[in-house]
């Protein structure tokens, strides 16, 4: 087979011209019309020409694995804590000066420093402040500032009587809107779901409560998180720190740019399509998607259950590490992660690549914009001089996962609102209604072809892993778009932008493989750019190394916009 993989050509629509397609899309009359060329244009035409001659698969099916012993919470916690105490005393290169990690904060925390109620109130302060912007930030949608200072007081009074539960004590954390967080509600980015508080923590919430973090509040996101960008109008645009005219990437845009403004270190994301890893690129920190079924999603809205992940977003891999440690292992509330091996981080802090097989698919890798490209090769040298082989493979099917990853995620969400279309259809913001309405023509038989065809990528993704450790790949075809003058009240459609931000986002997902966005350097207009790194199934230890290897190749920076928590000049 010869490379494939398509970018959807379609108008960029905004203000009056998108209500009218909305409209006409919606109408039973008119979308008669428009729906063969918008299936056509989108691929769907030649997908349902496809003819797998293999048995569906569901959900990403996992290898048999069992842990050397029960995992429980208290592990992980052990893990990252092992984590934190390995860090070398001095500043990481990646890390801008001024902006602290989950490390930092540790550090200052037990030297006397700083206390955690002022951070608590530093973080208030941080995010009042970032809605002042003009235009305004728009990471933290909700914060109830009386729950984080009585957090703060309690983390306070663990450390002074040394029983802090982890690395993580005191230190903030944000949460992605789309999990449970008492005493929040859960509004997926919409205007009618979450209309009470969550009487409950979601599990990776519970998780992080348990280890003494300062959960500070529930984050942006692209509604009901059905696109890789971070417009919203309900709650408006979640803009990038490094260049307020742009966007951050989504779903979890808010997740991004919080941790890229050193509102937090750490925040959990969910990744359905790219929405951890795509925020994490364009807001130049790390992202990690792990394996399907590593981390919990009980406690989620469940928009997507074949496809969808949980994932952290950090300042640093170590601190990525440190989140991941702590959130993964089995719960109880999703059987799913019942059957995986042990959680490990081992080799992070290994000097060199030494044994490290990259695969490099170079039709693919070369296939997204020339300074993307450009940055991208040269932390390819990187790797290659920190002693990993770069071996070139070959990846079929690209286009058809693709495709087959589109009608899978919208089916799913469509699915998971099919009780509130019919009352709520309205109270969406135009590009979810358009998504949504595409989302209707899907049929049985679309559904049921695209998981024959996921059988298809999993074998062929086997096959490419058993030759390589890891696969490398740009983490997006494009960086950081710049958001459109008015789009803020109607929203925007931009097919083409939004296959460009998920063009090599698909297998990870589809196949439920683990993956990795970390930074890479920045365009000449000073916009991030992040590479990603794909590995076998449960094996996140080896993408840690990889991108912990890699961040300290770049010299330090930190955006225009940003606060520091532990300044202490107050």
């Amino acid at each position: 087979m010869t490379y494939n993989l398509q970018r959807v050509k379609a108008p960029r629509l905004s203000g009056l011209p998108l209500k009218i397609f909305t409209a006409l899309l919606e109408n039973r009359l008119t979308r008669r019309l428009l729906v063969p060329g918008l299936l056509k244009s989108s691929g769907m035409k030649a997908f349902r020409l496809l003819e797998p001659n293999v048995e569906p698969t569901g959900h990403p099916p996992l290898p048999e694995a069992a842990p050397s012993q029960p995992w429980s919470p208290e592990d992980g916690i052990r893990l990252a804590d092992s984590a934190a105490a390995a860090a070398a005393d001095h500043r990481s290169p990646n890390e801008p000066e001024g902006l602290p990690t989950v490390v930092d904060f540790a550090r200052a925390y037990r030297s006397g420093k700083v206390s955690p109620e002022q951070v608590a109130r530093r973080v208030v302060e941080a995010i009042e402040a970032s809605d002042r912007l003009t235009p305004p930030l728009r990471a933290i949608i909700s914060c109830h500032p009386n729950d984080v200072f009585r957090q703060a007081a309690e983390s306070a009074r663990r450390l002074a009587d040394g029983t802090a539960r982890s690395v993580l004590e005191g230190v903030p954390v944000a949460i992605k809107d789309e999990m449970d967080l008492e005493p929040y509600p859960t509004t997926v980015g919409t205007v009618f779901l979450g209309r009470e508080p969550a009487q409950r923590d979601s599990d990776v919430a519970a998780r992080l409560r348990a280890a003494g973090a300062l959960l500070v509040g529930k984050t942006n996101m692209y509604e009901i998180g059905i696109a890789p960008q971070g417009n919203n109008p309900h709650y408006g645009f979640a803009r990038n720190p490094w260049n307020l005219q742009h966007d951050t990437g989504g779903s979890s845009s808010g997740c991004g740019n919080a941790v890229a403004a050193g509102i937090v270190p750490l925040a959990i994301g969910a990744d359905g399509g790219g929405s951890v890893r795509v925020p994490a690129a364009l807001c130049g920190v790390v992202g990690l998607k792990a394996t399907w079924g590593r981390i919990s999603g009980g406690g989620s809205a469940g928009l997507c259950h074949s496809v969808g992940h949980v994932g952290p977003l950090g300042r640093s891999v170590r601190d990525v590490a440190i989140g991941y440690a702590i959130c993964a292992g089995p719960e109880q509330r999703d059987p799913i992660t019942g059957h995986q091996p042990d959680v490990s981080l081992a080799g992070l802090d290994a000097p060199d690549l030494s044994g490290i097989r990259i695969g490099i698919y170079e039709p693919w890798f070369q296939d997204a914009d020339t300074d993307i490209v450009s940055v991208c090769e040269q932390r390819l040298k990187d790797l290659e001089t920190a002693g990993a082989s770069l071996v070139k493979v070959r990846i079929d099917g690209l286009e058809e996962a693709r495709l087959a990853h589109a009608v899978t995620i919208l089916s799913e969400m469509r699915d998971a609102m099919k009780d509130r279309l019919a009352a709520h259809r309205r109270d969406f913001a135009l590009p979810t209604r358009i998504n949504l309405a595409l989302a209707e023509q899907f049929t049985e038989a679309d559904y049921l072809r695209a998981q024959r065809i996921r059988t298809q990528a999993l074998a062929e993704w086997n096959r490419v892993l058993s030759e390589v450790d890891v696969v490398v790949t740009p983490a997006t075809a494009c960086p950081a778009p710049r958001l459109t003058p008015g789009s803020e009240t109607t929203g925007e459609s931009d097919l083409y932008t939004v296959t460009s931000l998920m063009h090599y986002m698909i297998p990870g997902n589809l196949c439920g493989l683990p993956a990795i966005s970390f930074p890479a350097g920045f365009t000449p207009d000073g916009l991030p750019v992040g590479l990603q790194a794909i590995g076998r199934h449960w094996e996140e230890q080896v993408l840690l190394k990889v991108a912990h290897v890699a961040e300290h190749s770049l010299p330090p920076r930190k955006p225009p916009v940003c606060w520091n928590l532990l300044d202490d000049s107050d």
